[in-house]
């Protein structure tokens, strides 16, 4: 198998809000709470814990957690880098670099997730890849929901395991 062709991905949805919005939902940990995560702590470079509603910032590190998943499945990065306005890159699984940019198109604007230094890997239970590609594809249609229509499609019922939307 070429793994140069599965080093990297980009996903994009249209969403009917504003980029400030978007930026807030990705940006904040109020905002990653409401429609991606069960709880986004976020830790500054003075070694305070960030604010809610105040915007994350370059150096800052986190911790990740999921409904649908117990308090043992986590993820603790780092935000590489945020602008407070359109942009903003974290490291992720196994080293890679996600980059979620809001891109004003019309009356739309487009929510695109980019997810880079994938590790090659031929087991599809550990791939990258896979799994990423398709947590994302959920995770940002339920960004698109909420702003929408205010309706978050994940599942919070950790009894309910092997699902797509936890």
């Amino acid at each position: 198998m070429n793994h140069a062709n599965w080093s990297a991905f980009t996903k994009r949805i249209p969403v009917k809000s504003t980029v400030e919005k978007i930026y807030r939902a990705w940006g904040t940990q109020e905002g990653l709470e409401k429609w991606f995560l069960r709880s986004a702590v976020f830790i500054t470079t003075e070694k305070k814990q960030r604010e809610r509603t105040s915007f994350i910032q370059k150096g800052d590190t986190f911790t990740w957690h999921w409904h649908g998943y117990s308090d043992s499945v986590f993820e603790k990065r780092e935000v590489i880098s945020a602008n407070g306005k359109d942009q903003i890159q974290f490291t992720f699984s196994g080293g890679c670099l996600v980059t979620v940019t809001a891109l004003p198109v019309g009356d739309i604007t487009i929510c695109e997730l980019k997810q880079e230094n994938i590790p090659s890997d031929d087991n599809p239970n550990t791939n990258l890849y896979v799994g990423c590609g398709e947590g994302w594809t959920f995770y940002l249609a339920n960004l698109k929901s909420y702003l929408e229509g205010g309706l978050d499609l994940r599942n919070k019922d950790v009894t309910i395991t092997k699902v797509i939307n936890s």
